[in-house]
């Protein structure tokens, strides 16, 4: 019994002198995508307020899912966490046969922010709407393709939604992340990127953004029409930001690092570079988030059934 107490003793004290060295922040897509950007804001912070360096390493692949598959069979000691994207979480499930169970193998900490998609366009496509790029699309059948940042991503169910419900097709062309640069050369017409990597090149006047994956306009972008208000009501298809950890990680280190990070959603220059990148502020509880998984996952499924996108499961 005294041999048990020594260890709890030791283990409690090791939790709370957590972190004593550099905390790992596994990001599941490229440098500079929108889940990169924002994973790095919110290390700094925790570096800045834990005295150690939380190091973001990218493992991009599979929209996400190889990084949250080394997350799952990280030792749960609090020195690896997930910046994870809800398209690895939600939507990869209905896809795949994943290695791994977001709700049994991960410990959910906290839903960060959300982000709408954009549908832009190259310049030189003669659309400016969701109804004319529906209509081109019908003209010319089997010449338009669309890049998202990946299979299973939001934007790839966007433009698998859009094309399903509009009666048209345009192939798919996934990227590791977020990836413009055949759109604005045009050798891909059309792209479905997150708000924050895109919104720079559409205000720049690079590409023209013809509709907005959110069922309401954004209040950071109120002149970007919705793909819902455009003849497609209830079109949704949204990206969200979480903090995540191996299960079994102790429960005093999730609360510190939740608790670290509603300090980041409510401080005020953070809040207005968030802004600034189209992202809103969420701030939920662990229990909230798993219940977001837990309903989002058949969500997405009945989604990818009605669309009819393809499965390897």
């Amino acid at each position: 019994m005294v041999g048990a107490a020594a260890v709890a003793t030791r283990r409690a004290e090791a939790q709370n002198a957590w972190p004593a060295r550099t905390v790992r922040m596994v990001v599941g897509f490229t440098a500079g995508s929108a889940t990169d950007v924002t994973g790095r804001m919110f290390a700094q912070k925790f570096s800045e307020a834990w005295g150690q360096p939380v190091v973001v390493e990218n493992i991009p692949g599979n929209s996400g899912a190889i990084g949250v598959d080394r997350v799952a069979k990280a030792a749960p000691d609090g020195y690896t966490l997930m910046w994870a994207g809800n398209a690895a979480i939600t939507i990869l499930p209905s896809l795949q046969n994943l290695p791994f169970d977001p709700l049994k193998d991960l410990e959910s900490i906290c839903i960060t922010l959300s982000m709408a998609s954009l549908l832009f366009v190259n310049n030189d496509l003669p659309v400016r709407s969701v109804p004319e790029l529906v209509a081109h699309a019908k003209a010319n059948p089997g010449k338009l393709s669309y890049g998202s940042p990946g299979i299973g991503t939001p934007q790839h169910i966007a433009g698998e939604m859009l094309c399903h419900r509009a009666g048209i097709q345009m192939e798919h062309i996934p990227y590791r992340g977020a990836n413009m640069a055949d759109v604005l050369s045009g050798l891909v017409p059309v792209g479905i990127q997150n708000a924050g990597a895109a919104m720079p090149l559409v205000r720049a006047g690079r590409l023209r953004c013809i509709g907005v994956t959110s069922l309401n306009r954004s209040s950071t972008a109120p002149d970007l029409p919705t793909i819902a208000e455009q003849g497609f009501p209830g079109f949704e298809a949204t990206s969200w930001f979480g903090l995540m950890a191996p299960a079994g990680t102790p429960r005093p280190i999730l609360d510190k690092v939740r608790a670290e990070a509603l300090k980041v959603l409510a401080d005020e220059t953070m809040k207005e570079r968030f802004a600034s990148l189209s992202l809103d502020t969420v701030g939920s509880t662990p229990e909230e988030m798993r219940r977001v998984i837990a309903t989002d996952i058949p969500k997405w499924a009945q989604v990818i059934r009605e669309a009819g996108i393809p499965t390897s499961r």
